[in-house]
């Protein structure tokens, strides 16, 4: 058996249900912003004021810079210019829109809560060769542990069997519609001092 199985079944049974062709789970949303951010290779990126803080950190460490907005945002929000939503707070069935990487959360205090976790949704094939490749290391399958030949250096975000494997079984219990909003604090005031 392939422990790893488990992995291509969450990102199917999850991309089924917000719509999307594909999905690619990793370890976090922010490290699935990271990988969206670094695959775009971004410049600038205008984000609300309100946000979690490893959002903007994700576009500094993927070589981009960050400006604020002052705007109230519920369940999701585009990395402005740029296709990229951070919907960690939102679960929508039916919610993906075609063109966009839209990242999601499975942390512990999200909707579907794994303990830790996230996926990006995309419609793009070449997109997720890239992630997939880029979240083991730069190579090509979870399941080849002792692959030695690798496409490029990548990083080490992959979700483990055991994570999807429980977002396989609360799945299951997923409503259509559930979006939360929790509050953030202004980080055009405190963000000066980490970039």
């Amino acid at each position: 058996m392939n422990p790893y199985k488990s992995i291509s079944d969450f990102e199917k049974r999850m991309a089924d249900f917000v719509g999307s062709p594909y999905a690619v789970a990793v370890d976090s949303c922010t490290n699935a912003l990271f990988l969206c951010c670094k695959y775009l290779s971004v410049s600038v990126i205008t984000l609300p004021s309100k946000t979690y803080v490893s959002v903007p950190c994700s576009v500094i460490h993927a070589g981009g810079s960050v400006l604020f907005e002052d705007y109230s945002w519920n369940g999701t929000y585009q990395l402005k210019p740029y296709p990229i939503y951070d919907s960690a707070c939102r679960m929508i069935r039916g919610m993906y829109v075609p063109g966009t990487y839209d990242c999601v959360s499975f942390s512990a205090n999200k909707i579907l809560n794994i303990g830790k976790g996230g996926m990006i949704f995309t419609d793009s094939e070449k997109a997720v060769r890239w992630f997939k490749l880029a979240r083991y290391e730069g190579r090509e399958e979870l399941s080849l542990m002792d692959q030695e030949s690798f496409e490029f250096a990548g990083w080490n975000m992959y979700m483990t069997p055991e994570q999807a494997s429980r977002g396989l079984v609360l799945a299951n219990y997923l409503s259509d519609s559930c979006v939360k909003t929790p509050m953030y604090p202004d980080l055009s005031k405190k963000f000066k001092v980490l970039s």
